[in-house]
């Protein structure tokens, strides 16, 4: 005898007719992904995290309660796989800021720190990690005619507060700065806080 699907049954099949290529679980690993290794990314290399880093990664996410909490846990995630990449690059030579002009292998400038730092936050929104935040578009500020710098971003769902997401200060595999993206765009020096 056939019997009626269930309500969340019929919930699921809906959303799979709906949203196709969206995943109803978490993902084993992601697939491979392209990381900037020199300044302005003119230089991407293919990375591939293993199931137990990816496990890692995830872990940090499990027990969130709000937004603040999520934006500290991002920082963690962030600083994690500059540490994964930088084994399979040269990044993990990535001084603080602009050191070594460039000259060194693996060292990043605020353009590839900003464009790795969005590939990581969109893989950590594909696989649902993000419960408070949605990733934005990388922002530019320009506060002198040859001090242009970029950030990655991100934006709080409920309050709508856009926030910068910038590795750049900082060496390969430390904590980002997180924090409003006003403060950002007006040069303020988060170390003074």
């Amino acid at each position: 005898m056939e019997t009626r699907p269930t309500m969340s049954r019929r919930v699921i099949a809906l959303l799979c007719c709906l949203y196709p290529g969206s995943q109803l679980h978490a993902w084993a690993s992601p697939p491979p992904f392209e990381t900037c290794t020199d300044y302005h990314c003119d230089i991407l290399k293919p990375v591939t995290l293993r199931p137990d880093e990816w496990r890692e990664i995830r872990g940090l996410f499990s027990a969130i309660q709000s937004a603040v909490e999520e934006r500290q846990q991002i920082r963690a995630a962030i600083a994690r796989f500059e540490q994964l990449v930088g084994e399979q690059t040269d990044n993990w030579r990535d001084l603080p800021e602009n050191g070594g002009e460039g000259s060194e292998s693996g060292q990043l400038d605020c353009i590839a720190e900003s464009r790795n730092t969005t590939t990581y936050l969109r893989l950590m929104a594909r696989d649902n990690l993000l419960k408070w935040h949605r990733v934005e578009e990388r922002r530019r500020r320009n506060p002198w005619l040859f001090n242009i710098h970029w950030t990655a971003t991100i934006m709080d769902i409920r309050s709508r507060q856009q926030y910068a997401v910038d590795s750049w200060f900082f060496a390969n595999g430390q904590a980002p700065v997180i924090q409003p993206i006003e403060a950002w765009l007006s040069g303020q020096d988060f170390r003074l806080k």
